[in-house]
């Protein structure tokens, strides 16, 4: 889901949001109004009060919107079924402020499954970030891990944030640079 457009939307409870690009993570109060400037992989980037906040899928009844709906993935399944969930759920993190997800940004570097000690399955992820300052840094890493986690038969997901290679334009896939007007 993808919104360009300035839908209107008013707070029906507090809510725990993320200040864009700082990555605070501060309280807007119910009855506080704002528009969606983004929708996407679940979550939403709100202008409120000349701030950009970005709201976890989660707490999307705050503002009327439905959260993500659970993931399915039979108990057995093989690695490469799970890889490839873990590819499209990478797809669902977006930058607050690029309406491009990471994986297309050229930001994830490598995905690894494997198996911790007590048999259960856990996937490493390294990335890197557009700008090794972005305040969103953490955000985003959290995003990964909660979506990552989010997959059945999934105990853990362990996100690195890396800066060699250093991330650049030529990462980004051709849809990527025709989308932020890089092409």
């Amino acid at each position: 889901m993808y919104s360009r457009s300035s839908e209107p939307v008013s707070f029906s409870r507090d809510c725990t949001v993320v200040l864009v690009p700082q990555g605070e993570r501060v309280t807007l109060p119910a009855g506080s109004v704002g528009y969606i400037t983004q929708a996407l992989g679940g979550s939403f980037t709100v202008f409120v009060e000349g701030n950009l906040f970005r709201i976890a899928g989660e707490d999307a009844d705050a503002i009327g919107k439905e959260a993500p709906e659970a993931l399915a993935l039979s108990e057995d399944a093989g690695d490469d079924e799970v890889e490839k969930l873990v590819w499209e759920q990478l797809r669902t993190c977006f930058d607050p402020e690029i309406p491009v997800n990471i994986v297309e940004l050229g930001l994830v570097y490598t995905v690894e499954l494997g198996r911790r000690d007590d048999g259960e399955r856990k996937v490493d992820v390294r990335m890197t970030l557009t700008a090794p300052a972005c305040g969103m840094g953490d955000i985003l890493v959290d995003d990964v891990r909660s979506k990552v986690e989010r997959i059945p038969t999934v105990a853990e997901a362990d996100v690195e944030l890396v800066f060699d290679p250093p991330w650049n334009q030529s990462m980004m896939s051709e849809a990527a640079k025709l989308e932020t007007g890089m092409l």
